[in-house]
């Protein structure tokens, strides 16, 4: 990168690399994942605007983005920097090892959503005092999820989402594309797993498939869920009668 270019970049996070001393030992998890093991050998170069992670339950995508996000400072199970809810200690110890390698300007601004533990997230931000959060208990899934995103992710700044479209409809799913493009456009630099063909088809993202192959740059058009979305949309008995009696 040219000293002109290194002035004018204005990412969060420009690569994401080990820690010389991380005792990371080969053959023990989260090494076994390959896509960890790939950053322990070449590190990942982080690009502007959005970045999905896509793979199969097991790839390594929630592993990495919750390394990245604690790295980064963000609580273990999602929140800010400032605070977020502690139940039970499950993480990996990656984000110890991770060192992100920052740009010239510091994020004033982020956020870590983590699908599964944000009933607890709620009821931290319920226990605040005069918190302006207290109501997400009283609504829907769907609803407290859109309410969340719309008060959290709602600024440029550096933003980690696992699976953020675990609650959101179809429509609700269109709205948050909308919502992440404007960030971008403002200047956010977000890094989000998914397994949703819908959420992945954000023009401009970057595409990281991870798989038994480790990390692979892709488009959206090449991605198996996309293949495996249009089939089974197409013709859902092609897929059922091998699963399901009866159906045949």
């Amino acid at each position: 990168m040219s000293e002109q270019d290194w002035l004018t970049d204005s990412r969060a996070i420009r690569e994401i690399v080990f820690f010389a001393d991380a005792p990371a030992v080969a053959g023990s998890w989260p090494m076994t994942v390959p896509a960890v093991a790939q950053i322990r050998r070449d590190g990942l170069e982080l690009p502007p605007g959005i970045t999905f992670l896509v793979g199969e339950n097991g790839c390594g995508k929630s592993t990495l983005l919750e390394g990245i996000a604690m790295a980064f400072g963000f609580p273990a199970e999602g929140g800010t920097r400032h605070g977020g809810a502690t139940t039970r200690a499950s993480e990996s110890p990656l984000g110890e090892w991770l060192n992100l390698r920052r740009g010239l300007v510091a994020p004033r601004w982020g956020f870590f959503l983590r699908a599964e533990t944000m009933h607890g997230y709620y009821s931290y931000l319920e226990s605040l005092p005069q918190s302006p959060d207290g109501d997400l208990h009283e609504m829907s899934h769907g609803e407290s999820f859109l309410a969340l995103l719309d008060r959290k992710i709602d600024s440029p700044g550096f933003f980690c989402l696992d699976e953020p479209e675990a609650a959101l409809s179809f429509q609700s799913t269109l709205r948050f594309i909308a919502q992440l493009d404007e960030l971008v456009r403002a200047g956010a630099q977000v890094v989000c797993a998914t397994h949703s063909p819908v959420l992945a088809a954000l023009p401009g993202a970057t595409i990281l498939e991870l798989g038994e192959w480790g990390i692979r740059e892709t488009t959206w058009e090449e991605l198996e869920i996309v293949a495996h979305w249009r089939g089974f949309l197409d013709a859902p008995g092609r897929y059922l009668r091998h699963i399901v009696g009866g159906t045949g």
